[in-house]
């Protein structure tokens, strides 16, 4: 006996160290590609199908693909090991490697994995080694590389490779070819060059501090301005009527918002300053003077009087002798009497943290000028498929495992990388906000007159939920405690659908509406996040059910099924055969179809949000809103359970959204405009490769073309804008308009991982939102059913008047309020110069004219360009934009040669 147990000890220590030999070498592989290999990934083809590739045979969606280039350069010695994995992040999809020495296998979501297959003989020492990939659709913009490739192996720990550990996406990725900037072979955008964008300035002068003086941004209903100014010099103090119902109008919160503000200002809070005194009268309003945020505003040389319809309008008031407040002259501002009142109800930004997560200090950033800008609603999206970002208590695995990414291929301890985030869990894409956390922010954006509305997106983009209830499942499960663990699980364990959503996820990306924990789930966080609410004194109001996308992305138009007899050209071609409709095998669901419950699998994001609706309405809460797509099987607004049910229309113009937007209004549904083609803000500002995010919708999105945004005449856009491959379009609706609720700016975060790249992205195009969300201008026509306007024919909008408008509130930015977003520390887009060399001399203009311009001979050594003494240049130079506060500059280019 004591034989035979010494001779399983022996063995078992053999097998122990042979483990651990062959971890040591798992390891050491994964060390030296981590340190030796540097990745570079170019473009090669854009428009491959135009050049011989089958894209419509590979599947591709509408036969789109691209030719790109991976090049692994080993820095060092022979890499002859097999054992190791390549983890990298693609938000399209790898249709085919042409390198049979390596295969790429799709993840989950935008991860994919690359490995050699018996073919592979090393990594040759400091030397190159080309894996050409085709890719589905096109790759047009900087962006659509993503950071943070990393290596795994048996056992190891896996590691960054070091030269893709970074925000400088061009130190692992080449320049995007000159013509590859087009979409398709036709695309008739204008490339964004320092000539072009002289060109495009060219109407956008200087104009003198005296032509914008007594500006207010967002622009009143009314305003007259005086000869005299008021000193500031001393301070000011805020005087309070001292009656009950004031003291309700402005709470000590909001009052040390303003003062905060004026402090950041350079104004000083000084009992013996300048008074303002605030007074709430609603009697005294009537109207369109009569909402809330309405506000009258008298300065003068003594003392400014604000008189709200209610403490936002007292707020708001406040805001706009702030608004008048210039860091560059001294501590004085007109003096003038404003009659103001904000045109839609719902002026809103739309943050999402579930992709890529942002700080508090970020939030709290956002919050501040919103409040400054006279923005309300703020729409905090918490949740996707790429993290769960609120604590829950009782549900402690949604922060725990969702909110984290690491490499743990079986998700129990963390959701798999996303977006460039890397393998371990201290990355851009991990985080959440406490219950405490939580709650500060509510306060906050209520001290500055903001609602908070949170959005826990069902029942899709649910990857984050689904993976963390599951591993809760798991975990309970082999406890005994099945009840418990059934309780908020949020998959069918029955259903097998094969289904794959618009990022690439399978069936975890769908929460099944059809079970009964799921409903426990939903109404569990409702629950939670209300109580948070009120214990920030601030009633959840209204709760954004999210709804969008619940669907089978090779159901879609571009795809056909390849055992079609009748093959349309352009078209991928796929084996729909194997493709499922989200819960089309779940037991549950189809129990639900077979009850006449709802007529179809396709129904059932909108009997969800119909289900919701009744947990909504019996919390209390009044409004419910979604995006309108997981709605549209609902009859109307007064299918749902709540008083109020609101949509975010995000369908583009150009595409019909003219017409489709009439449809929800006149279902009864309260239209917050939010459309991709004028107020997505992660789209790029401009067509420029250099430029950042998404662009399905469209090419760009500047702060002129944000301004220029008629929201409620939506035909009208079509006279001053152009579609995704930059054609004129026509627009027109023979449905009734009732109006629209508001308007939101919205930035989604798949390609923002940073606090810095998020204000890049916001600002200072958030200033042209907030004008359109509160102000009409003139130019803004009245909708008229069946009125048709084409682009680069019909000339209903007075441009010469929305030229001239526009001329003073970029001036205003520029001379004015980029000063202010310097001060509170946000780092805000610079606009780059436009810039030509004409007959030797350098000329330069800016978007936003006020900012200085420098120049280089030799893109290191700067000089201040000066307008008065124009440099002549005989050979190269570049350009960029500095700061008010010079501390920053624009992104360096090139001036092009005549």
């Amino acid at each position: 006996m004591k034989k035979f147990r010494l001779k399983a000890l022996v063995t078992a220590l053999a097998v122990s160290s042979l483990a651990l030999t062959s971890s040591f070498a798992s390891q050491a592989v994964v060390d030296q590609i981590s340190s030796q290999i540097e990745v570079n990934y170019s473009i090669i083809d854009n428009h491959a199908a135009s050049n011989g590739v089958d894209c419509s045979g590979l599947g591709a969606d509408w036969g789109s693909c691209n030719m790109t280039m991976l090049k692994l350069k080993n820095t060092g010695a022979l890499i002859d090991s097999s054992d190791w994995e390549i983890y990298f992040h693609s938000i399209r999809q790898i249709l085919k490697v042409e390198n049979e020495a390596f295969k790429i296998t799709h993840i989950t979501g935008d991860l994919h994995k690359l490995e050699p297959t018996d073919k592979f003989k090393g990594f040759p020492a400091n030397a190159e080694t080309d894996i050409s990939v085709v890719v589905e659709y096109w790759q047009i913009f900087q962006t659509d590389v993503l950071p943070r490739w990393y290596v795994s192996s048996t056992d190891a720990k896996a590691k960054v490779i070091k030269n893709t550990d970074t925000e400088d996406l061009s130190a692992f990725s080449s320049p995007i070819p000159e013509g590859q900037w087009k979409r398709t072979l036709d695309d008739n955008n204008i490339l964004m060059t320092s000539s072009s964008r002289f060109d495009k300035n060219a109407d956008v002068a200087l104009v003198t501090k005296e032509n914008l003086r007594g500006n207010i941004i967002p622009t009143p209903l009314e305003v007259s301005i005086h000869t005299k100014n008021a000193d500031l010099s001393k301070g000011i103090t805020l005087k309070l009527t001292q009656t009950k119902a004031h003291a309700q109008a402005l709470s000590a919160e909001a009052q040390q918002a303003l003062e905060q503000r004026f402090e950041m200002l350079g104004i000083a809070i000084n009992p013996k300053g300048y008074p303002i005194s605030l007074n709430h009268d609603a009697a005294a309003f009537s109207g369109k003077m009569a909402v809330s945020g309405g506000y009258t505003l008298a300065i003068t040389s003594k003392g400014a009087t604000v008189t709200g319809f209610d403490s936002a309008g007292l707020f708001y008031g406040v805001q706009s002798i702030l608004s008048l407040i210039s860091l560059n002259d001294p501590k004085e501002i007109a003096t003038l009497d404003a009659k103001d009142a904000p045109r839609f109800e719902y002026r809103g930004v739309f943050l999402d943290v579930g992709r890529n997560f942002n700080s508090k200090a970020a939030v709290l950033r956002l919050l501040d000028q919103m409040g400054a800008y006279k923005l309300n609603k703020f729409h905090f999206h918490l949740s996707d498929d790429e993290g769960w970002r609120i604590e829950i208590p009782g549900l402690p695995e949604l922060t725990d495992i969702g909110s984290k990414r690491c490499h743990d291929l079986t998700e129990m301890t963390c959701l798999l990388p996303q977006l460039g985030s890397g393998p371990n869990s201290d990355n851009m894409g991990s985080g959440y906000f406490s219950r405490a956390d939580y709650i500060e922010i509510v306060k906050y954006a209520n001290a500055r007159q903001i609602e908070v509305i949170p959005e826990i997106d069902m029942p899709a983009h649910a990857r984050a939920a689904v993976v963390s209830m599951e591993a809760r499942f798991q975990n309970l499960s082999k406890q005994g405690l099945n009840e418990q663990a059934n309780e908020y699980r949020l998959l069918d364990p029955a259903d097998t659908s094969n289904t794959t959503s618009v990022q690439f996820y399978d069936r975890k990306s769908y929460l099944n509406p059809c079970l009964d924990s799921s409903k426990n789930f939903v109404n569990k966080v409702i629950k939670e996040i209300a109580a948070m609410h009120i214990e920030a004194g601030q009633a959840l109001k209204t709760w954004h059910f999210g709804g969008d996308e619940a669907k089978n992305i090779r159901f879609g138009n571009g795809y056909q099924d390849i055992n079609s007899a009748e093959k349309v050209a352009g078209k991928g071609s796929i084996d729909q055969s194997k493709e499922d409709k989200p819960w089309a095998k779940s037991e549950s669901c189809q129990a639900l179809v077979k009850q006449g419950i709802v007529a179809d699998v396709d129904h059932l994001s909108s009997y969800f949000a119909i289900e919701v609706s009744k947990m909504v309405d019996a919390h209390g809460i009044e409004k419910m809103q979604a995006w309108q797509d997981g709605l549209k099987d609902a009859k109307d607004s007064k299918a749902f359970a709540t008083k109020r049910v609101g949509v975010n229309f995000w369908d583009t113009v150009y595409w019909g959204g003219s017409d489709s937007v009439n449809e929800w209004a006149n279902k009864g549904f309260e239209i917050t405009i939010s459309n991709p083609d004028y107020v997505y803000f992660d789209f790029p500002y401009e067509v420029n490769p250099n430029e950042s995010g998404y662009y399905w919708g469209t090419r760009f999105n500047d702060e002129r073309k944000v301004f220029a945004f008629a929201p409620n005449n939506m035909p009208q856009n079509a006279e001053t804008s152009v579609d995704r491959d930059g054609n004129n379009f026509s627009s027109v609706s023979d449905k009734d308009w009732p109006g629209a609720q508001g308007i939101s700016g919205q930035t989604w975060s798949e390609v923002i991982r940073t606090d810095y790249q998020r204000d890049y992205m916001f600002y200072p195009r958030l200033l042209s939102l907030a004008e359109r969300a509160w102000h009409r201008a003139p130019w803004e026509l009245d909708y008229v059913k069946g009125k048709e306007f084409k682009g680069g024919e019909t000339t209903y909008v007075d441009k010469a008047q929305l030229n001239k408008d526009w001329v003073i509130f970029a001036n205003t930015i520029g001379q004015r309020e980029l000063a202010k977003l310097d001060s509170a520390g946000i780092n805000y887009r610079l606009p780059l110069p436009g810039a030509k060399l004409i007959a030797g001399v350098l000329e330069t203009n800016l978007a936003l004219p006020g900012l200085s311009i420098e120049y280089s001979l030799d893109n290191k050594d700067w000089l201040i360009y000066n307008n008065k003494a124009k440099p002549t240049i005989t050979g190269d130079v570049w350009v960029r934009t500095v700061s008010p506060d010079g501390k920053r500059f624009s992104r360096v280019e090139k001036v092009d040669k005549p």
